[in-house]
């Protein structure tokens, strides 16, 4: 797709971080904008603020670990604007801790948003987007951490190497309708957002109880020096590079080339049957 303006586009966790600076590029390019988020108060005031621009926008309230909140997604963008050109299944949160350590809650929330957000995505608008039998792409957030390993994370790691997969899967099997449609999978390194505090986030019944997961100090620790290397990217340079993948049907977008020694460290560890080496 080279063209946007007028188009329409679909975007999850749109309130905030690298969700809204894709819907900010999305306006920018004369696009019809969706917004879904879970977060009301952010999310009306995404609307306000981009519809003070002239911009044409949809606010959807939308639970994207859910099936229904996505097909009714779907359903009002179709009742306001006809089609969907654009989807991005951005939406995602995130918790620390071991694998062991993690409350059944955590695996719940996590793996409802970052996976399922994307598999509802996948699910429910593939078919109207290949009905229409326009120009279309969809992209799928996921992170560097879809590409390679670490500790601490694990559940979010978990999730993000089941987005890449599905991501490849469907490009193959677009491919092989040699459809319109195409997609991409996102995954960035560390970006200015407010994953770190994604738990405000969390729906009541999948918090945890007081007392039940409390963070560490070397959990303390290690959310400070992620918050540092965080400022070292604002959302707006992703949304830059999105747009350029997607006017060249780039597949896989990474955005912090540094961390290729990392991928390329897992790649050949795995060739080479060798045990995990830490990524950094």
């Amino acid at each position: 797709m080279k063209e946007f303006k007028d188009k329409v586009a679909v975007v999850t966790g749109a309130a905030s971080g690298i969700g809204r600076a894709i819907a900010d590029r999305c306006v920018k390019e004369g696009m019809k904008v969706v917004l879904a988020d879970i977060n009301k108060e952010d999310l009306a005031t995404a609307e306000a603020e981009l519809t003070a621009t002239g911009a044409t926008v949809l606010a959807v309230p939308t639970d994207v670990s859910k099936a229904g909140d996505v097909e009714a997604l779907a359903r009002k963008t179709l009742e306001a604007f006809g089609e969907v050109h654009l989807l991005f299944n951005n939406a995602g949160v995130g918790t620390i801790g071991t694998l062991w350590e993690n409350t059944l809650a955590d695996w719940k929330w996590v793996i409802g948003v970052n996976l399922w957000g994307v598999i509802h995505g996948v699910r429910t608008f593939v078919s109207l987007m290949l009905e229409q039998d326009t120009e279309g792409h969809i992209v799928n957030t996921s992170s560097i951490a879809g590409l390679t390993r670490g500790d601490k994370v694990g559940v979010y790691y978990m999730t993000k190497h089941g987005v890449v997969a599905l991501s490849e899967t469907l490009h193959y099997e677009l491919a092989h309708r040699d459809s319109k449609l195409k997609v991409s999978v996102l995954c960035p390194g560390m970006v200015k957002t407010g994953i770190l505090e994604s738990d405000r986030n969390r729906p009541e019944g999948l918090r945890n109880a007081p007392g039940e997961r409390e963070k560490s100090l070397e959990d303390e620790q290690l959310i400070k020096r992620w918050r540092q290397r965080m400022q070292r990217m604002d959302p707006p340079e992703v949304a830059d590079k999105v747009f350029d993948a997607i006017r060249d049907e780039k597949f896989y977008i990474l955005t912090h080339p540094e961390r290729k020694d990392d991928i390329r460290r897992r790649m050949e560890d795995i060739l080479e049957e060798r045990n995990p080496t830490l990524s950094v």
